[in-house]
């Protein structure tokens, strides 16, 4: 047994955080467009601060974290720094942990989502998420609250490249015709966008 915790104890506290990462897609979005990454890039961290700091390597953007008494805080990314009710915050698979960026311990296959909000006596902007649809050519989106939950948006437009959009609403497949080799994303007013889809 005594053997046991001390190899346990140099599993969690010797071997470097890289040993215990594991491999995520992660998505910049900032106040005006997307940082890096819009149909999320594949980066392997240990935490969702981590998975900025991946982020930040691969895509060659500035971040900076203030050290506080609660922990470590991002407080800008790109050009843009928090003020009294805006600033960084982060999704694990559409939900916002009750924890900080570096206490979050991600496992394969998840998705993080850094983007910068304006928070309200609701919490911060529903978060957009496309994917392919089952019916072929065909995309559908989900808004999502801060625990995850659907989240009721409106002016809800997917964009098709950079020059078509098409109207449509959250939950409900949209088929916008031929566009080969295109991202599809979708946007909602006081929404944060989607992810881009081709």
């Amino acid at each position: 047994m005594a053997k046991r915790l001390i190899l346990l104890s140099f599993v969690f506290f010797v071997l470097p955080a890289s040993a215990l990462a594991a491999t995520v897609k992660v998505r910049v979005e900032g106040q005006t467009q997307t940082l890096f990454a819009p149909t999320e890039a594949t980066v392997t961290a240990a935490s969702a601060q981590d998975a900025l700091e991946q982020a930040s390597l691969a895509g060659e953007f500035y971040y900076h974290v203030t050290v506080t008494g609660f922990g470590p805080y991002v407080d800008q990314v790109g050009r843009y720094g928090g003020s009294a009710s805006s600033g960084w915050v982060f999704k694990v698979n559409d939900v916002s942990p009750p924890v900080g960026a570096d206490k979050v311990v991600l496992k394969d296959g998840d998705r993080v989502l850094w983007y910068y909000a304006t928070f309200g006596a609701q919490g911060g902007p529903p978060t957009l998420s496309l994917k392919t649809s089952s019916k072929k050519g065909c995309y559908v989106a989900q808004a999502f609250d801060d625990n995850g939950k659907a989240a009721t948006v409106t002016g809800f437009v997917f964009h098709i490249g950079s020059k078509r959009t098409v109207k449509g609403n959250p939950n409900v497949d949209v088929c916008p015709g031929p566009h080969p080799g295109v991202l599809v994303r979708a946007t909602a007013s006081g929404a944060v966008r989607s992810n881009a889809v081709k």
